[in-house]
């Protein structure tokens, strides 16, 4: 029969096992690559989900928190994200900030220019930062606290740091600037910083107002104090009260040394992105500070000073030697400083 398992022979009995049957066998394989196809997949769909994971990681740390979908794209690399070290910017976070600065000359408008601009309720210009020794003794103490006043953490009476849409400083050109150019201009360009010239036609009467204002520091005419800018006409007219008397000699050399410096700053900084403002158009032509505000990427607010100018009126009334400085001017390519503004 065919389930017989035993038969003899003629030294031994011999038992065979029974045919396993070929429906469990395939049973067993299809189980088997079941098991292995489900390891697989799971093992898959782990690896994806990691990786996909550190790629939403990745981008968290590059994308910005704060879109510029409706901004004209040539301006993004001008517009800034802080984040102080100092405190947080809380609601204003995601509100651009654009950087500036005020490359000038002393007694030649900047402070009065610089009362105008913070008067505007987004703008923050921190003063003359680099009259501090420290901060400019050479390029990297210099980028240094270019850091920290574009981070928002320098603290002065003009910061609006939390809502700042504008953030600055004045900067005269022989506080490092002539001496490091190479390096501002570079961290300039990379950081999207505006450049604002500001300069004053009549080197004379600048030359005026270095003297007095020199002068002052230890005459300290005003009840004892030293101040180099002033509120009121009474203040203005105690200061002009001095009339510096001008070296005749050295006079002409004087103003070319004046003149040179402006030049080769606005040779240095020509590849920055600038605007060129004079002192006498200001004051001549309100609708310039409107450029600025422009220029700027701001609304257009009323700017107001309470400076009061010191020395007004025609320049033979602040001169002690005028006749002399007359003389040494006529016929040369600096006569028309000796007419009034």
């Amino acid at each position: 029969m065919a389930e017989e398992i035993c038969f003899f022979t003629k030294d031994a009995l011999i038992i065979k096992p029974p045919k396993k049957s070929p429906a469990l066998l395939r049973m067993i394989v299809v189980v088997f690559a079941m098991v292995c196809g489900v390891y697989i997949c799971s093992t898959c769909v782990k690896q994806t989900n990691n990786e996909t994971t550190r790629k939403l990681l990745n981008i968290k740390v590059v994308e910005r928190p704060c879109h510029e979908y409706d901004t004209d794209q040539s301006q993004i690399p001008y517009l800034h994200y802080p984040k102080p070290k100092t405190f947080s910017r809380a609601e204003c976070a995601c509100n651009p900030v654009r950087l500036f600065a005020i490359l000038s000359t002393q007694r030649s408008g900047s402070g009065w220019f610089e009362t105008l601009l913070n008067s505007h309720i987004n703008i923050s210009s921190n003063g003359e930062i680099f009259s501090v020794k420290e901060r400019r003794e050479n390029a990297s103490s210099i980028l240094r606290t270019l850091d920290m006043v574009y981070n928002l953490d320098l603290f002065t009476s003009a910061s609006k740091n939390h809502c700042s849409a504008a953030v600055g400083f004045k900067w005269m050109l022989n506080q490092g600037l002539i001496q490091h150019h190479k390096e501002i201009v570079e961290y300039f360009n990379n950081k999207g910083v505006s450049v604002i010239f500001l300069f004053r036609r009549n080197l004379l009467r600048c030359m005026v107002s270095v003297l007095a204002n020199s002068y002052d520091r230890y005459a300290r005419l005003l009840n004892g104090t030293h101040k180099s800018h002033v509120h009121s006409p009474e203040e203005a007219s105690a200061l002009a009260k001095y009339k510096p008397e001008i070296n005749t000699t050295l006079l002409i050399t004087d103003l070319k040394k004046m003149e040179v410096s402006a030049e080769e700053a606005l040779e240095y900084f020509n590849s920055t992105r600038n605007i060129f403002l004079c002192y006498e158009d200001l004051i001549r032509n309100s609708t310039k500070l409107g450029d600025v505000l422009e220029f700027l990427r701001l609304p257009q607010m009323n700017l107001t000073s309470r400076q009061v100018k010191i020395h007004s009126g025609p320049l033979r009334e602040h001169i002690k030697n005028w006749d002399d400085v007359n003389k040494t001017l006529r016929g040369t390519a600096y006569e028309s400083f000796l007419r009034s503004d």
